[in-house]
């Protein structure tokens, strides 16, 4: 499989990220296994959370994703076969924070769970605007200089304090972030592209977009409000059922017809072929909806296509 490298880390990713969000919330841990094999098996390297991840569930603390993911890799002895990323700076109960103590804190905690003593990539969740940049990134210096974590990013930051941090980073000595995850997919367009797009193709970010399938909508299973119930994610879906949201969807299944095969992967793919997307993220709670990744990566876009989809989905 084609790989690609992350901003200027050393992180060589398929692209195609696996969200690990479903764990713990949607799937319980036997399932999320069972699914974590066949991605790896698929040829697939890179695994993305949060310490959040899954505290919405009534019942849930947090930290279930992460302690999935880290029985997971025990157990099939995969820690130097995946690249791993977790977040930071979320709320835990305590509100959202990127203070140094904070975090220094709070990897111990991933890092257990994880059952690792490396994170790959580590994020800054959300934006903490009480806390100066630099103590953040002292924060993260800290942590590379004891091998704690090897690369860093950051997600959901305004435009001006994205930039901020990377100038700050850059005069002051300090660990830069080297990928930019924004929630970004053939409908949520604008956000990014009038943003964020500009400043991380000039610092050369790598860009790993969340809700890629804008929470199962552009894979077509939800076409009316009836369909809504099909799922735990069916009401995040109303806002879609428009007539952008079904003319984008004629777009993907035209294309998904041409290609023979599903709108999910034309999707993914849309995103594959964007100039400024390193890798879409991705999840799937059944191991046969990995075959829309598989197709994905192998499914060559033509200009007509990418045509296509871009004005069916322009804002």
């Amino acid at each position: 499989m084609e790989k690609r490298i992350l901003g200027k880390s050393d992180l060589n990713i398929v692209p195609i990220v696996f969200g690990g969000n479903v764990f713990g919330w949607t799937i319980d841990e036997q399932k999320s296994f069972e699914i974590l094999d066949h991605f790896v098996a698929s040829g697939f390297n890179f695994i993305d959370t949060a310490d959040v991840y899954s505290r919405w569930k009534p019942g849930n603390k947090g930290g279930e994703s992460e302690t999935i993911i880290g029985n997971w890799l025990k157990k099939q002895n995969k820690r130097h076969d995946v690249i791993l990323a977790t977040k930071v700076g979320s709320d835990m109960g305590q509100g959202k924070s990127l203070k140094k103590d904070y975090i220094i804190d709070e990897v111990e905690h991933s890092l257990t769970r994880l059952q690792t003593d490396y994170i790959d990539l580590y994020f800054s969740h959300y934006d903490d605007e009480s806390t100066p940049v630099e103590e953040t990134l002292s924060a993260y210096e800290s942590l590379i200089k004891a091998g704690k974590v090897r690369w860093i990013g950051a997600s959901n930051f305004s435009p001006e304090r994205l930039k901020e941090s990377l100038i700050s980073a850059n005069e002051n000595d300090l660990p830069r972030y080297q990928v930019y995850q924004p929630g970004y997919n053939l409908f949520d367009r604008a956000e990014f592209e009038s943003d964020h797009e500009k400043i991380c193709l000039e610092h050369d970010l790598g860009v790993v977009s969340y809700y890629s399938l804008a929470s199962g909508f552009l894979t077509g299973k939800y076409r009316s409000d009836d369909d809504l119930k099909k799922s735990q994610r069916g009401a995040g879906v109303k806002k879609y059922l428009n007539e952008r949201g079904f003319r984008i969807l004629d777009a993907l299944d035209q294309v998904a017809d041409q290609h023979q095969t599903e709108p999910a992967a034309v999707a993914l793919a849309w995103l594959i072929y964007h100039p400024s997307i390193t890798a879409p993220i991705a999840s799937v709670t059944d191991v046969n909806q990995l075959k829309s990744f598989t197709d994905a990566i192998n499914l060559k876009l033509t200009a007509q296509d990418i045509s296509l989809l871009d004005k069916a989905s322009i804002y």
